[in-house]
């Protein structure tokens, strides 16, 4: 990895709503790593909490772009995903990986396409497998509980014991060329991501502490700050354990206003992140 990365994010535009590439493009650029950004779809608002609101798929541009991008010659040190908008999305996304991700470079997978036991607005078990499919590519994927089970085709519940999740993190392995990063572990007053490496077939827990706080936006704020912490060196438990203590800064930046239900701050705990980079 050269010391000047640069990183491709794919995933949809919300105009309105932190939460994809209005949380992607910012984080990670301040870790110094240039990001570029391929949409996805754009979106109005995004969709949680909002109604009506408008939708530009951007399917048919995506071979355009890569195409574009073969021609002068733009190659990436690491590609990482979120939101994709429909199932044909995911063909040509494998296509924009293969084609145009240097030798040596990385695939971060965020499969985001469910919470709290059900799927997002238009996604259903077929796209789930062929999401499966992207996953088997990247060498992190970072699912929460829902999407593992649907990944996986295990029923989903609110709860899971320590056991149930690193077995879970383990049965994963078959969606990575290399690391887990399972999120959703609630152990009391602790939140714990469960990290399994699949080359040296080990396993660890990362605790942060338990804010009873529910948003929009945070998974995209988790996976953001790791893969920024990953491409600056961290290692997986390092940008994991970031990950969490940044995203859950960014959610104690937001508590007590009742008018901000729409994503966490996480701008304003942009300068903490550099604490968290030296301290951890």
């Amino acid at each position: 990895m050269n010391n000047n990365p640069k990183i491709l994010t794919i995933q949809d535009i919300s105009c309105y709503g932190q939460c994809s590439i209005t949380v992607a493009l910012p984080v990670i650029s301040a870790f110094g790593i240039e990001t570029a950004v391929l949409p996805s779809a754009v979106l109005s608002t995004h969709t949680s909490g909002f109604t009506d609101y408008n939708v530009r798929d951007l399917t048919d541009d995506l071979p355009k772009i890569r195409k574009h991008w073969e021609s002068e010659g733009i190659y990436f040190d690491a590609i990482y995903t979120g939101f994709i908008a429909s199932s044909e999305q995911l063909d040509y996304i494998k296509d924009i990986i293969d084609s145009r991700l240097k030798d040596d470079g990385l695939v971060f997978v965020d499969p985001a396409m469910a919470d709290f036991g059900e799927f997002y607005n238009g996604f259903d078990q077929d796209f789930a497998d062929k999401m499966g499919e992207l996953c088997k590519i990247g060498d992190y994927i970072l699912p929460n509980t829902t999407e593992a089970c649907y990944l996986l085709h295990k029923p989903w519940k609110e709860h899971f014991t320590k056991d149930e999740m690193i077995d879970m993190a383990r049965d994963l392995s078959g969606f990575t060329k290399n690391q887990v990063i399972l999120k959703g572990y609630d152990n009391d007053d602790e939140m714990g991501m469960i990290v399994f490496d699949k080359t040296e077939s080990t396993t660890e827990i990362i605790y942060n502490d338990k804010i009873d706080y529910i948003s929009h936006g945070t998974g995209d704020v988790f996976a953001s700050t790791f893969v920024g912490s990953v491409m600056i060196g961290k290692s997986t438990a390092q940008a994991t354990k970031i990950a969490g203590e940044f995203t859950k800064k960014a959610i104690e930046k937001t508590i007590g206003d009742d008018t901000h239900t729409y994503g966490v701050k996480f701008e304003l705990a942009i300068p903490e992140l550099y604490e968290l980079l030296n301290s951890v």
